[in-house]
């Protein structure tokens, strides 16, 4: 007997805006189109690794929420 699953899959593309921090060695990143979406990092490289989970995150949250995933 063949297990049958039904994915799902979709795929979600967001700007992202890094900026150096004005008053603090690093960098902060956010999203226009994700309000509240925000992450920082000390390299423009780290900046926008944590962006990406935060990314995973919220929108996750929005899901789990029944909110509509903006974009």
């Amino acid at each position: 007997m063949a297990d049958c699953y039904n994915w799902v899959v979709r795929y979600y593309s967001f700007e992202i805006v890094i900026e150096r921090e004005p008053e603090d060695e690093g960098y902060f990143a956010h999203s226009p189109t994700l309000p509240g979406c925000f992450s920082n990092g000390r390299t423009i490289e780290e900046t926008r690794r944590n962006m990406h989970e935060a990314i995973q995150l919220h929108v996750e949250s929005l899901l789990a929420h029944g909110d509509s995933i903006p974009g």
